[in-house]
């Protein structure tokens, strides 16, 4: 189990891992915001986020939770809950994640079993960096229908279309909501004031129900 350690960013490859020394891992950092745990059959990534990567989650959640609630749809975020299946020997923590479409599915829990409950239904991906562990794989052996995924070339929707990721220029989970005006969106809170960029978000959004009704 000899660590791979990438220089440029704060992360651990391990090779040949156990589920039972995952979970142990995992149980020894319950509740703790880092470091994150991802696990494909065998390996596992260790991850420590910047700061950059942090804010720049929180914005994409802001822009999610505000989009949702002017077009009146009830969403719950589990942010970077881990989720995993034993059976399939796959587990993750998203940096974002949200029920949308099965939001019902979950009224009253706060605990979460991929065995017995549903999937999220929107997962953000954050990739300021190439990562070590490819996470498309495990997401869609989990069943993740939709996926936000940012990199260094703007914002990109992937849809779960028969066990593979399919690249969309709209969202589904957030009905009509395009990648390029959210690209823009998540450019310009570098350049605004928080306030001045969420009354932005809400103008756009309000009149983007307006063209769509």
């Amino acid at each position: 189990m000899a660590p791979v350690l990438s220089p440029s960013v704060q992360r651990i490859m391990l090779h040949n891992v156990l589920w039972a020394t995952y979970e142990s891992l995992l149980a020894a950092h319950r509740d703790c915001s880092v470091p994150r745990f991802i696990y494909d059959r065998g390996q596992l990534e260790v991850m420590s986020p910047s700061a950059a990567h942090e804010e720049l989650k929180d914005t994409m959640t802001l822009f999610v939770n505000t989009v949702a609630e002017e077009m009146a749809i009830n969403t719950r975020s589990f942010g970077s809950t881990t989720f995993q299946r034993e059976d399939l020997q796959r587990g993750f923590e998203p940096d974002g994640c949200f029920y949308i479409q099965s939001v019902a599915l979950i009224a009253g829990k706060t605990a979460l079993d991929l065995t017995e409950d549903s999937p999220p239904d929107l997962v953000i991906e954050i990739d300021l960096s190439h990562p070590s562990l490819p996470k498309f794989p495990i997401f869609a052996q989990l069943g993740i229908p939709e996926v936000w995924r940012w990199d260094m070339t703007g914002l990109h929707i992937f849809r779960l279309m028969r066990g593979q990721y399919v690249e969309r220029p709209t969202s589904v989970a957030l009905p009509g909501v395009p990648a390029t005006d959210i690209t823009g969106f998540l450019d310009e809170s570098r350049a605004l004031d928080r306030l001045s960029w969420l009354r932005r978000v809400r103008a756009w959004a309000r009149a983007l129900i307006e063209r769509n009704e």
